[in-house]
């Protein structure tokens, strides 16, 4: 993989994380150290009751079992899933306390309805923005995954998913799919004037109807993984379906306006392509305006 390039467009997840990969993501010291410290801000963001009960959690893209280590550590139970044998294999290896079962969530979470307390990802749920095969559907696949782990999930209970999305348009994408299921919540972003330690955490919640909390504030010099999409946005309300760049008739609105010659209708096609979306073919007539008949 090339320095800067994202992952999820080297190969599709249970290939990129081969065995290979899977034994240096699990002996790195910074990577392990960030997966601590993301997991225990999904955690803080979960806010479970202190004091109360252990707490069967569910850990979405588990991986080698690094992030269940810090949820067997603060005293919960937990299940992990994951699409990458190799990973399993090492958590297996690692003899994490979590049980571990391998699964694409794109095709759903398959667990028993209202079975957990609480939900925790970190770094997975944006490889769902991709179509890896040609059968995939990116907003298809974000919709089962939503709509299963909505199900999964107790009332009053939390998921917390920290991301790392390419831009803000793979933000929203995410943000809608869980808005259109019934969660409630929304993006928070910790540290958002940071290049490099800004954090993206999908805060969602079960029938409360509560809104996100606040992210950090500040610019730590912290050394980091990167953050996402530099010019993202600093917050996405769920709860008030508030959208940023959606007002009718201005610049990149939805209705009207100047700005949409041929170029710009070109890279909104090749984008949706990227998404996996069908696309009509680009020909000499795209984008080119029509002469009223009447």
């Amino acid at each position: 993989m090339g320095k800067g390039e994202r992952p999820e467009h080297t190969a599709p997840p249970e290939i990129f994380y081969n065995e290979d990969e899977a034994r240096k993501y699990t002996t790195n010291s910074r990577m392990i150290s960030i997966q601590a410290s993301l997991t225990a801000r999904a955690l803080e963001l979960l806010a479970l009751p202190p004091g109360g009960p252990p707490r069967l959690l569910l850990d979405i893209g588990c991986g080698s079992g690094l992030s269940g280590e810090a949820l067997t550590e603060a005293g919960h139970a937990w299940v992990g899933l994951d699409i990458s044998p190799a990973m399993l294999d090492v958590a297996v290896d690692r003899e994490v306390e979590g049980d571990v079962l391998l699964s694409d969530m794109g095709q759903g979470v398959p667990l028993r309805a209202g079975a957990f307390d609480g939900a925790i990802s970190i770094s997975a749920v944006q490889w769902l923005c991709n179509a890896d095969r040609s059968s995939h559907d990116p907003r298809r696949r974000l919709r089962r995954f939503f709509q299963t782990l909505y199900a999964c999930l107790a009332r009053g209970a939390r998921a917390v998913l920290q991301v790392y999305p390419e831009n803000a348009a793979q933000a929203e994408m995410m943000v809608g799919a869980a808005m259109k299921v019934g969660f409630s919540g929304g993006l928070v972003v910790d540290y958002p004037h940071s290049t490099r330690a800004k954090k993206y955490f999908l805060v969602l919640m079960v029938g409360t109807g509560g809104a996100a909390p606040a992210g950090r504030e500040g610019d730590p010099d912290a050394d980091e993984e990167g953050g996402g999409p530099g010019a993202g946005p600093s917050t996405v309300a769920v709860a008030g379906r508030e959208r940023r760049g959606k007002r009718r008739g201005g610049p990149g609105g939805g209705g009207g306006g100047g700005g949409k010659d041929r170029a710009w209708v070109l890279k909104k096609k090749e984008k949706q392509r990227r998404k996996g979306n069908e696309v009509k073919p680009d020909s000499k007539y795209t984008a080119r305006k029509r002469r009223r008949l009447i």
